[in-house]
């Protein structure tokens, strides 16, 4: 049974995940702060964490961050749970790490789908050695792209929509919009799919270099 870590100090937020997730055969494990998440996450080693970002004594970037100070502990898939009004400020959690985002009041089936994806992908990395470096749209500048079209490519390689990765790279989704057509000319693709595997091609290529 997969253990997820919910990080929420909303106590009827809380709850409600922990019911779906015990729903779906997930094991939950809580905590109302971000501290204390902290402590959960080092203790119990999850196999995933929701964390909510505002929240009393540590916020969800603080988390994140000391999360990735440990290597056993960045490679748990993190999802943000956020509030709307926070969205302006998604870009600093999506690039200290964070797999993904989800805007509350979370739909059920957005959340568990959210959840199935990113355990998936985790559990693919492992057992395939596919390991695609997310941490710099540099090696993508090969494929010809300009740094702004390679930054939005390396976020649509991790299934970002147009909307989000506007929202992540401060710009307008008309300018994503260009970018993504940079993307098909450049690569001489037609479709997102088939733009994302020349990203991860790339990517994962560095991954193993740098690996070995």
């Amino acid at each position: 049974m997969k253990k997820i870590l919910v990080i929420e100090d909303e106590p009827e937020m809380r709850r409600n995940i922990t019911t779906l997730l015990r729903y779906h055969d997930y094991e939950p494990i809580t905590a109302d702060n971000g501290r204390a998440g902290v402590e959960a996450a080092r203790r119990e080693r999850p196999d995933l964490n929701l964390c909510d970002v505002m929240m009393p004594e540590l916020d969800g970037y603080g988390v994140l961050r000391a999360l990735q100070t440990k290597p056993t502990l960045a490679r748990i898939p993190f999802i943000f749970l956020t509030a709307k009004g926070e969205k302006d400020d998604l870009r600093s959690g999506m690039n200290l790490g964070a797999d993904d985002y989800l805007t509350k009041p979370v739909g059920n089936a957005d959340l568990v789908q959210a959840i199935e994806t990113r355990l998936r992908r985790s559990e693919q990395q492992v057992t395939r050695e596919f390991k695609p470096d997310f941490s710099s749209s540099e090696p993508l500048l090969k494929l010809g792209l300009t740094p702004r079209a390679a930054e939005a490519l390396l976020w649509l390689a991790q299934g970002k929509t147009n909307s989000d990765i506007a929202t992540i790279l401060g710009i307008t989704e008309s300018t994503v919009k260009k970018h993504v057509q940079e993307m098909f000319d450049k690569l001489g693709v037609e479709t997102r799919g088939a733009a994302t595997v020349c990203a991860l091609e790339v990517l994962n290529s560095r991954a193993a270099g740098e690996a070995g």
